[in-house]
Protein backbone atom coordinates (compact mmCIF):
# COMPACT_ATOMS: atom_id res chain seq x y z
CA UNK A 1 0.00 0.00 0.00
CA UNK A 2 1.58 3.25 -0.99
CA UNK A 3 1.05 6.64 0.90
CA UNK A 4 -1.74 7.64 -1.06
CA UNK A 5 -3.44 4.22 -0.16
CA UNK A 6 -3.41 4.75 3.65
CA UNK A 7 -6.84 5.06 5.33
CA UNK A 8 -7.86 7.98 7.02
CA UNK A 9 -9.97 8.47 9.93
CA UNK A 10 -12.61 11.39 10.18
CA UNK A 11 -9.96 13.41 11.84
CA UNK A 12 -7.35 12.55 9.41
CA UNK A 13 -9.88 13.39 6.90
CA UNK A 14 -10.15 16.82 8.94
CA UNK A 15 -6.74 17.31 9.16
CA UNK A 16 -6.38 17.08 5.94
CA UNK A 17 -9.49 19.35 4.72
CA UNK A 18 -10.05 21.85 7.79
CA UNK A 19 -13.57 20.23 7.26
CA UNK A 20 -14.91 18.95 10.74
CA UNK A 21 -14.61 15.62 11.58
CA UNK A 22 -18.56 15.81 12.11
CA UNK A 23 -19.16 16.78 9.31
CA UNK A 24 -17.33 13.47 7.35
CA UNK A 25 -18.98 11.49 10.08
CA UNK A 26 -22.89 13.19 8.48
CA UNK A 27 -21.27 12.92 5.24
CA UNK A 28 -21.03 9.42 5.76
CA UNK A 29 -24.01 8.84 7.49
CA UNK A 30 -26.43 10.27 4.69
CA UNK A 31 -23.73 9.11 1.83
CA UNK A 32 -22.19 12.94 0.93
CA UNK A 33 -19.18 13.18 -0.23
CA UNK A 34 -16.21 10.75 -1.06
CA UNK A 35 -16.73 6.85 0.02
CA UNK A 36 -16.21 5.81 3.15
CA UNK A 37 -16.49 1.99 4.57
CA UNK A 38 -16.34 0.83 7.62
CA UNK A 39 -13.10 -1.50 8.88
CA UNK A 40 -14.29 -3.80 11.24
CA UNK A 41 -17.26 -3.33 13.21
CA UNK A 42 -17.35 0.79 14.31
CA UNK A 43 -14.19 2.40 12.63
CA UNK A 44 -15.28 4.54 9.35
CA UNK A 45 -12.76 5.14 7.06
CA UNK A 46 -11.59 6.65 3.76
CA UNK A 47 -9.50 5.91 1.58
CA UNK A 48 -6.56 8.89 1.07
CA UNK A 49 -6.55 8.32 -2.67
CA UNK A 50 -10.11 8.60 -2.32
CA UNK A 51 -10.25 11.85 -0.63
CA UNK A 52 -7.87 13.87 -2.81
CA UNK A 53 -9.79 12.52 -6.00
CA UNK A 54 -12.60 13.98 -4.64
CA UNK A 55 -10.86 17.73 -3.71
CA UNK A 56 -9.50 17.50 -7.08
CA UNK A 57 -13.00 17.04 -8.37
CA UNK A 58 -14.69 20.02 -6.07
CA UNK A 59 -11.68 21.86 -7.45
CA UNK A 60 -12.45 21.37 -10.86
CA UNK A 61 -16.22 21.70 -10.06
CA UNK A 62 -16.09 24.68 -8.40
CA UNK A 63 -12.84 26.49 -9.00
CA UNK A 64 -12.62 30.15 -10.60
CA UNK A 65 -11.88 28.21 -14.12
CA UNK A 66 -14.92 26.12 -14.35
CA UNK A 67 -17.02 28.79 -15.34
CA UNK A 68 -17.54 29.79 -18.77
CA UNK A 69 -16.47 33.52 -19.70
Amino acid sequence: MNAEDSYLRAKDCEALTGIPEGTWRWWAHVGKGPDSFKLGARRRVWRKSVVLAWIAEQERATGSNSMAA
